[in-house]
């Protein structure tokens, strides 16, 4: 037999030196097939799959679910060329030799971490999923499990990091009411520690104002069709925002900017960062060099990170730099708030919910579907007189979307 090939944690991208195991898709005495994950790393921007290395037997595991480690750790071992340890089909435990049992399968095709928590929950066999893309996903599991009979009730999906870590052993301080402990995933962690240090270490403040978004909502009727057709994807309001941020910022360029030491870092690049829900919560993949995309470019950009990030499939250079960030809390609902900045960045513009309100327009109180916007920026560098220009001239944009050409 060949000496054990060893399982390492691989260079994960910038700025990540260590992460989480999350889970084993294998255990020991497994066959594992090259290039198969085996094992999945929560990093604090993005999970890891660490496939393995040669074809062969999962040997000992050196780290297992929950530890800590760091880039170059070996994870565990392969033995290459061996052969399987055959495992009950039903519990999973190792058959003693001359004993019939049936070696359980691994999924003919990639899946997604979603994915596989909902078929492990659920007990769904990965390799009978189907799906009509590169990986199966989530979504291709609750189908598979859809009942034939009409009207019956579908299993439900717990996910297993929900289930306490450490239960408590004293008694709850309220008679009847019961207490439940999760540890933190490493990304849950990592948000809070940010966004306590960005509190303490920049000056923020949030600057509002409201959007008559009469005009855009006209212009998309008009050509939603049209758009559709010829880009295979919906007008929405994100590319009309995308544009009015990017030239709001060459017309204060100090809301493009970040803080190094005593000096201001100008960016004449437009990387805007979108944030788009998943599982983990909020997530800021970042739209390169938007300055040079069209309409139908950034909404198919932002559709395909919205499909990535609820498949858990966005990856480091998805979430890696962005000089300004944009964040829409009006597809929850929201009707105001005030946006926290993703550091090093100095500025972030919140959208939220388009509600129809009463409006002075030619002397006339009518209704149009109105907007508040808000601009969270770092008062270190940037003058609250330019923070409201800033968003003065996005709102000026909004309302007369055809400037936006002029605009470039």
């Amino acid at each position: 037999m060949e000496k054990p090939v060893n399982i390492v944690v691989p260079e994960m991208g910038e700025s990540i030196v260590d992460a989480r195991v999350a889970k084993w898709f294998k255990r020991e005495g497994d066959t594992v097939a090259v290039g198969e994950p085996l094992v999945e790393l929560e990093t604090d921007k993005v999970d890891i799959e660490v496939a393995a290395p040669v074809s062969g037997v999962l040997g000992p595991i050196a780290h297992a679910t929950g530890d800590d480690v760091k880039i170059g750790n070996i994870l565990g071992t392969v033995a290459a060329g061996a052969s399987a340890q055959v495992r009950s089909a039903e519990t999973g435990a190792p058959v003693p030799p001359g004993e019939s049992a049936t070696i359980v399968a691994s999924p003919a095709l990639p899946a997604t971490p979603s994915a596989r928590q909902a078929a492990r929950d659920n007990k769904v066999d990965l390799a009978t999923v189907t799906t009509n893309g590169p990986r199966v996903t989530k979504d291709d599991v609750l189908k598979a499990m859809r009942p034939s009979k009409e009207g019956a009730e579908l299993p439900t999906t717990v996910a297993a990091e929900t289930a306490p870590a450490h239960p408590r052993t004293d008694a709850p301080a309220h008679p009847g009411s019961s207490e439940t402990r999760e540890r933190m995933s490493r990304r849950r962690a990592t948000i809070a520690k940010r966004l306590v240090e960005v509190q303490a270490t920049a000056a923020m403040l949030t600057t509002f104002n409201e959007v008559d978004m009469s005009a855009v909502m006209a212009m998309r009727a008009r050509h939603k069709e049209t758009f559709a057709k010829k880009h295979g994807v919906n007008l929405g309001l994100s590319s009309f925002f995308v544009k009015a941020t990017v030239a709001a910022l060459k017309a204060f360029p100090r809301l493009n900017a970040e803080i190094q030491g005593d000096e201001i870092v100008l960016k004449h690049y437009y990387d805007i960062g979108m944030a788009v829900g998943s599982e983990e919560g909020l997530v800021v993949p970042v739209i390169r060099h938007a300055d040079q995309l069209s309409f139908a470019d950034i909404e198919q950009t932002v559709r395909a990170f919205a499909g990535k990030a609820k498949d858990g499939t966005l990856t480091l250079n998805d979430l890696r730099g962005g000089s300004f960030t944009i964040t829409n809390g009006g597809v929850f609902g929201s009707m105001m708030s005030t946006p926290i900045l993703n550091p090093p960045q100095v500025g972030i513009l919140g959208l939220h919910a388009i509600k129809d309100r009463p409006v002075g327009v030619d002397g006339q109180v009518v209704l149009r579907p109105m907007m508040y916007t808000a601009l969270t920026y770092d008062h270190r560098i940037v003058d609250g007189s330019e923070a409201v220009r800033f968003l003065v001239k996005i709102k000026d944009l909004i309302e007369d979307p055809a400037s936006m050409l002029i605009e470039g």
